[in-house]
């Protein structure tokens, strides 16, 4: 979700929200919301939708669920709202969140306003800012890591999140809901996978350390200076923020990770820019481990879970197409990287 003023766009038709019933509900209770609002869109992101509110003397972000009908606990507004609202307080990369918003006469869906922050999100390419910085790729993922490492520190039960998911289980219950999904998803039937689950299953780690999970942490989820690569200006997309085993994260950072030397299916599903200069997969691990004193011996297990989570996503994507509830034609091409990415798990399990 990219804030930078080049990604603010028109609203799309299919996406616009009713203005004057916004700017009403909206009226007294923002700084600034007494002036005429201004309504504009931010391209960047594939799920939920978010928009600039500007004031002129005051902007704002809002954010809703995509459009159409969506599973009771995907794209929670108020989960992302809860912890937004108090994050920022104890976590400086976390926008500040105003308000909720549930009543459905209002925008059509349930929705939350927070801080708008300035910055550069790097997606598949490296920005022309960046370019003439031989070292921005290391300082970028330097700056990453180091935030992550900052995020799994925060004291949540001083900030009222104690009861915000139940870290009891939690690898477990990942595990057999991937799963789930997969056995809902699959157009054939895939040995590595069954074998992977086996593995997980047998093989949870029994020293988890219990923190806040961010649960989708990328290197396009997080905003970057425009002056500086290796400064963090913000972190987003906390709806599925919740209380688990920290290295999750860790390991999901390391699924969308990529390196020179990586197949071409691996260079597909990263999401970063392909060019050299980015710490390794190793290096990622070895600062995350210097920076947060977590042991990471069992890192092997979170990578090999996020690679059998990124396959049952790929799945979803591809049966979608398959069953003709899509006729986007660039989802065909994933049905190769399904056994594809079966195998990098089960290689990465050693299986």
């Amino acid at each position: 979700m990219s804030q930078l003023q080049d990604d603010v766009i028109n609203v799309r038709p299919d996406e616009k929200l009713d203005e004057a019933t916004l700017a009403a509900y909206l009226r007294g209770k923002l700084d600034g919301s007494d002036r005429p609002l201004t309504i504009r869109q931010f391209g960047g992101g594939a799920a939920n939708l978010t928009y600039l509110l500007d004031y002129g003397t005051a902007q704002y972000v809002l954010r809703r669920p995509p459009l159409g009908p969506v599973a009771a606990s995907a794209h929670d507004m108020g989960r992302e709202y809860r912890v937004l609202s108090v994050l920022w307080q104890a976590f400086p990369y976390a926008p500040r969140a105003f308000l909720f918003c549930d009543d459905l006469a209002v925008i059509g869906a349930p929705f939350f306003v927070m801080e708008r922050r300035q910055g550069i999100v790097v997606r598949r390419s490296l920005p022309d800012v960046f370019t003439g910085q031989l070292d921005a790729p290391r300082r970028m993922s330097e700056a990453l890591v180091d935030a992550l490492a900052a995020f799994h520190a925060v004291d949540y039960a001083a900030l009222g999140l104690a009861d915000l998911g139940k870290p009891d289980g939690f690898v477990a219950r990942q595990i057999e809901g991937w799963y789930r999904r997969w056995g809902a998803a699959k157009t054939h039937d895939l040995p590595d996978m069954d074998r992977v689950y086996a593995w997980l299953r047998d093989n949870v780690p029994s020293s988890a350390a219990v923190s806040l999970v961010h649960n989708d942490y990328k290197l396009d989820n997080v905003m970057l200076a425009a002056d500086d690569p290796g400064r963090v200006v913000a972190i987003f997309d906390w709806d599925m923020c919740t209380l688990g085993d920290s290295l999750s994260d860790v390991g999901a950072l390391l699924t969308y990770w990529t390196e020179p030397g990586d197949p071409p299916y691996l260079q597909a599903t990263a999401m970063m820019p392909l060019g050299g200069g980015f710490l390794s997969r190793d290096e990622l691990v070895a600062r995350y481990a210097d920076k947060s004193g977590r042991p990471v011996g069992d890192i092997a297990f979170y990578h090999a879970l996020g690679l059998f989570r990124l396959t049952v996503i790929v799945a979803q994507i591809y049966v979608r197409y398959a069953r003709g509830q899509t006729q986007d034609a660039r989802f065909a091409a994933m049905e190769p990287m399904i056994p594809l990415l079966a195998r990098r798990a089960a290689e990465v399990a050693g299986l």
